[in-house]
């Protein structure tokens, strides 16, 4: 019995794990609540983005048994026909899902001041549930 067959097998699986790996070295998946409607700009070559918030909660009890509802803030950018897709049906208060990357920038202020941003690149959303 030769160990070739073998010695394929775990380099397929290594090979596999490398590729997993790398789609998952920047990759989000955030479950929330939308906090605004979508603010949609079309650029000159008629591409389109959306912007959102995105509030995700967890609670949890301090040690005098109070619930404390700790919420964090996340700005989306949705680009292209999803971008289009989130303007026509999202608004705020929706409860959606979505997988995206994080992507850190920099730009010029109306007052020339360098600032910095963090948004997550949405790749794909699921419209959960409305508000109303």
């Amino acid at each position: 019995m030769t160990t070739a067959p073998l010695y394929c097998q775990l380099k397929q699986v290594e090979i596999l794990n490398v590729k997993i790996m790398n789609s998952l070295k920047n990759s989000v998946r955030l479950v929330g609540n939308l906090g605004m409607d979508p603010e949609v700009k079309i650029f000159d070559t008629n591409k389109k983005l959306a912007k959102l918030s995105l509030a995700t909660s967890e609670s949890y009890k301090n040690d005098k048994g109070e619930k404390i509802t700790d919420t964090q803030w996340h700005n989306l950018v949705i680009w292209g026909a999803q971008a289009k897709i989130a303007e026509d049906i999202l608004k705020k208060g929706d409860e959606i899902i979505i997988e995206g990357k994080i992507n850190n920038r920099s730009y010029i202020d109306k007052d020339g001041n360098k600032k910095y941003t963090s948004e997550i690149v949405v790749n794909e959303f699921l419209k959960v549930s409305s508000k109303n």
